[in-house]
């Protein structure tokens, strides 16, 4: 099996849709030698800000010397930077070689009865298998959907369970509440385990913490009440963090957005949480470079200057409250939105946010079934902004914006993490 055939065969098992529960992921690595016992792993779950803060974690885990594995999802542009290590994609070939191994223990099971795996076992288990191998110092797990059920659950143990913030999501599947949402996503929480938790609203918060003292974990809030800004601007933000008797002073993030610090302070409190239990050790020095070095392609990424161009994958009312805010770091006459959304979304709200915020807005569709047709979502922009276009192709929708913006003007690509990674190649070959 070669790169190619690898993709095919995983985009194939689409056919068998999403299936939440841990049983066939279970079998499927029981078949394959049980690959997730034994690796360190920290698990980050939650609605909004869970990648960016693996992505933080990671990066200080690396300046500190360590090496280490990351598994997101989905992807923006390339299949392989769903599995990292050390900032570098899986390697083709390997992909491929693991692939096959897999889809060798997929085939054992359907012969012994069991329903096919799905596209995100089948990944979760060529990324397992893959940081296996390399015998890492740490992996960081991003939870793909809800966290009780979800694929990344299988790991028997973990240093920590991460929970980031909170809000409605995916509601047909993990439910209508926060209080049921936060059910699903407390499900990481391990037996006598370690809880890093970014405050909450009430509902959900004391959902998580019922479920962590049922675990017996011990519980550490992140304490936001000690994060002092003291400059934020649309290149970096600097602020200081009082940890019980630390003070760090003067950390600077290239990550735009008020909710970037608190990820970060998210990422911090894990780390000297860690350090504490003798899992590693840190230096101001180097916690403060990984913090600074650290990237995350799509989420309030500026791609060019004159007009700015911008890109973040917010796709959720929460997240669009927090591209909203962050726009107004930006110097701008001007503001023209591109968007494109699912229609599984609740993009009747994230309509009224940005509508209200942009003098243009072009209406694109996402290259996938889900996608919302452009005509419905320029129908429901229109009650709040009149000044909209459809373009459905996403290249064609990109030349739009460019051809209404002027050199002193602003573009904002959102609406969904699919449509951002196609934006971003075509942008930059543009």
């Amino acid at each position: 099996m070669n790169y190619e055939e690898a993709l095919k065969y995983i985009n194939d098992k689409d056919k068998y849709g999403s299936r939440l529960g841990l049983e066939s992921i279970g079998t499927l690595l029981e078949y394959l030698g049980n690959p997730h016992l034994e690796s360190n792993f920290i698990h980050v779950g939650g609605t909004n800000g869970k990648g960016s803060t693996s992505a933080y974690i990671s990066s200080v885990l690396i300046a500190l010397g360590y090496r280490v594995g990351l598994f997101t999802s989905p992807y923006l542009e390339r299949f392989t930077e769903r599995i990292q290590i050390n900032n570098e994609d899986i390697r083709k070939d390997d992909l491929a070689r693991i692939t096959d191994m897999v889809r060798l223990g997929a085939d054992k099971m359907v012969k012994n009865g069991f329903d096919h795996p799905t596209t995100f076992e089948i990944v979760t288990a060529i990324a397992l298998i893959y940081f296996k191998e390399e015998d890492l110092d740490y992996v960081v797990l991003e939870v793909g959907l809800g966290g009780r059920y979800d694929s990344t659950n299988i790991i028997p143990k973990s240093l920590a369970a991460v929970i980031t913030t909170i809000d409605y999501d995916h509601t047909e599947i993990l439910g209508n509440s926060l209080s049921e949402i936060a059910y699903q996503k407390a499900g990481i929480i391990k037996e006598n385990g370690l809880l890093i938790l970014y405050p909450q609203e009430k509902e959900a918060e004391k959902t998580i913490l019922e479920v962590a003292r049922e675990k017996n974990a011990r519980i550490v809030r992140v304490p936001f009440e000690g994060i002092e800004i003291t400059s934020q601007t649309y290149l970096e933000s600097i602020f200081n963090f009082k940890y019980e008797s630390l003070y760090l002073k003067d950390i600077v993030i290239k990550m735009i957005g008020k909710y970037q610090v608190y990820n970060a302070a998210t990422a911090i409190t894990l780390l000297l949480e860690l350090e504490k239990e003798s899992h590693l050790k840190i230096s101001e020095e180097k916690l403060k470079e990984g913090l600074l070095n650290t990237r995350w392609k799509g989420r309030l990424e500026t791609l060019r200057t004159d007009p700015i161009f911008l890109i973040d994958g917010a796709h959720n009312l929460q997240g669009i409250d927090q591209l909203a805010k962050a726009i107004k770091l930006f110097p701008y006459k001007k503001l023209i939105v591109g968007i494109g959304v699912l229609k599984d979304k609740d993009y009747s709200h994230m309509i009224e946010k940005i509508s209200t915020l942009a003098s243009y807005l072009v209406v694109t569709e996402v290259n996938m079934p889900r996608k919302l047709d452009a005509s419905i979502l320029a129908e429901e922009i229109s009650k709040y902004n009149k000044n909209v276009y459809i373009e459905r192709d996403i290249k064609k929708a990109i030349e739009k914006t460019f051809e209404l913006a002027k050199p002193e003007d602003m573009i904002v690509f959102c609406g969904s993490l699919y449509l951002i990674g196609e934006v971003r190649t075509i942008t930059n070959l543009l």
